[in-house]
């Protein structure tokens, strides 16, 4: 349920709705915008819906949210949520670029990546430290040294960082090297982490499932934003269908479709979802087109001699193309860069 409160309400007013919500035992979550406030009232609804909320003298009106996710629904808060990490705003006019290496493997390669990426205008650096891999042979990162070797970079450059994290014993450690931390697709129903992610400040990056609907996407993000973080940024990757001409198949419904129904900022990550470097650029272009708010990239300074998805990696020389393109395409679909 959504209370909306009348404009000028006092804080007194706000409390009286606070409390009636506390005494039906459920929850409340504050959205203040510039001319409303908003009260959502999470638990058991039809204690809740028996309440006499409109018989306060604060409240203009009472609304049942049809939707399973509440707190990140746009019927709670209609304005977009912006994500500030550094000088990237997520969620605004501004097209994000977020690119690096699919997997840390050494200082000099993070560091030409991470020296190339803030040449060309990338605000976030992205540097996988633990790898989730389908075969247990396969590289599985660097752990924690590669977490020093991301935190480097930032020093380097002065780049905003983001990073993987797939364990809730992991959250604290990787938190204190990076300014973001990423859910992956495997894990984006791992509802411990998501809970334990939520608890800590710091920005998310949420992606979507191999196999998950856009709505299982975004209650994925409600278990995050009711343990407190709001700062969630959800990154659709590709889904597992029949098609087998690329590693997935890219769902760009999913942004506007979303971004419709959810006030929190969307990216794509073309890299994982066709796994094939001659189309990353297009279905770039195809994501700003769509309403996407920035998109993640893998660049890497050797994609032939990379340890992990070299084959999706662009190469300095495309990247700076795509970068100009994207620069020259920017202003004709309202974006800045």
């Amino acid at each position: 349920m959504m209370i909306v409160m009348k404009d000028g309400a006092t804080d007194q007013e706000i409390r009286e709705v606070v409390d009636m919500i506390h005494s039906a035992g459920g929850e409340n979550h504050m959205s203040r915008g510039e001319f409303k406030t908003i009260i959502g009232a999470i638990g058991d609804r039809e204690k809740i819906s028996q309440m006499p909320f409109e018989a306060l003298s604060g409240v203009e009106k009472v609304i049942p949210i049809m939707k399973p996710y509440k707190l990140v629904s746009r019927q709670f808060k209609p304005e977009s949520t912006i994500v500030e990490i550094g000088e990237a705003k997520l969620g605004s006019d501004q097209f994000v670029m977020i690119a690096g290496p699919c997997a840390i493997e050494s200082e000099e390669q993070l560091i030409d990546a991470a020296r190339e990426a803030k040449r060309l205008g990338v605000k976030i650096l992205r540097g996988g430290a633990f790898k989730p891999r389908t075969s247990p042979y396969s590289f599985q990162g660097m752990g924690e040294e590669g977490l020093k070797l991301l935190a480097l970079a930032r020093e380097e450059t002065g780049l905003p960082v983001v990073s993987e994290v797939m364990d809730p014993r992991h959250v604290e450690m990787v938190a204190g090297y990076v300014d973001m931390l990423q859910i992956g697709a495997r894990n984006m129903q791992n509802f411990l982490l998501l809970k334990e992610i939520g608890l800590q400040p710091k920005p998310v990056l949420l992606k979507r499932g191999l196999s998950n609907t856009i709505e299982e996407m975004m209650m994925a993000a409600e278990y995050i934003v009711r343990e407190g973080n709001k700062s969630v940024v959800l990154c659709e990757r590709g889904i597992r269908t029949f098609e087998t001409a690329t590693r997935n198949t890219l769902d760009l419904s999913a942004v506007p479709m979303a971004k419709g129904n959810c006030h929190l900022p969307m990216i794509v990550d073309p890299s994982h979802a066709t796994g094939n470097v001659k189309i990353i650029p297009a279905l770039t272009k195809a994501a700003m087109a769509v309403g996407a708010d920035g998109v993640m990239i893998e660049m890497h300074p050797s994609p032939k001699t990379a340890l992990c998805d070299g084959e999706q990696s662009l190469d300095f020389s495309t990247f700076e193309h795509l970068m100009t393109d994207l620069k020259n395409l920017a202003p004709a679909l309202g974006r800045l860069m």
